[in-house]
């Protein structure tokens, strides 16, 4: 069973206009297989694409049987559309928070910044669901099955191992060595 999971690496909110966006696929929460990569926009509108394309061309897209997302949105607000994912890829996508999300705090940063069109894409996703210590949303897959993939893929912490290794090599690309905190 291949999960890819992916997350973005830190950038400087002043300076830098991409983000590396790291994929990494593992066989259950034991062993990493593959490695992807791309770069968004800071703040843009490119991440759902990006990660399209970056599946898409990957030679292991026929293995991968789930995407995990850290979060909606990477690289500060380029909120990635789950279900177009889904549709053009054909693979469920899973959105793992730690915390249930503070959307009053997030619809308002993203009307401050003139970007309340990205909205619908987060109220689309639905009411996040508590699986064990964290936060899912799903589309593809139910929660239940969902849940099935974050037990056999949590091995070391309560993130799954995809999502935590990407973070890890994430991180440790810009900083020049890991940080945790996925």
């Amino acid at each position: 069973m291949r999960i890819l999971g992916i997350d973005d690496g830190p950038f400087d909110k002043f300076k830098d206009r991409e983000c590396n966006l790291i994929g990494v696929l593992y066989r259950g929460g034991q062993f990493m297989d593959g490695l992807l990569t791309t770069k968004v926009e800071v703040d843009g509108f490119d991440a759902t694409m990006n990660i399209i394309d970056m599946v898409n061309k990957s030679k292991w897209k026929e293995h991968i049987r789930a995407i995990m997302l850290n979060g909606c949105a990477v690289a500060g607000f380029n909120v990635i559309n789950a279900h177009k994912v889904h549709e053009a890829t054909d693979i469920p996508v899973i959105i793992v928070t730690r915390d249930f999300p503070d959307y009053d705090k997030l619809y308002s940063a993203l009307r401050k910044l003139d970007m309340e069109k990205k909205i619908p894409l987060i109220e689309k996703l639905g009411e996040p669901q508590k699986v064990k210590d964290i936060y899912v949303q799903c589309v593809g897959i139910d929660t239940e099955q969902a849940e099935e993939l974050i037990t056999l893929t949590s091995t070391h912490s309560n993130i799954p191992e995809p999502i935590r290794v990407a973070h890890l090599i994430a991180s440790g690309l810009f900083f020049g060595e890991s940080k945790g905190g996925a």
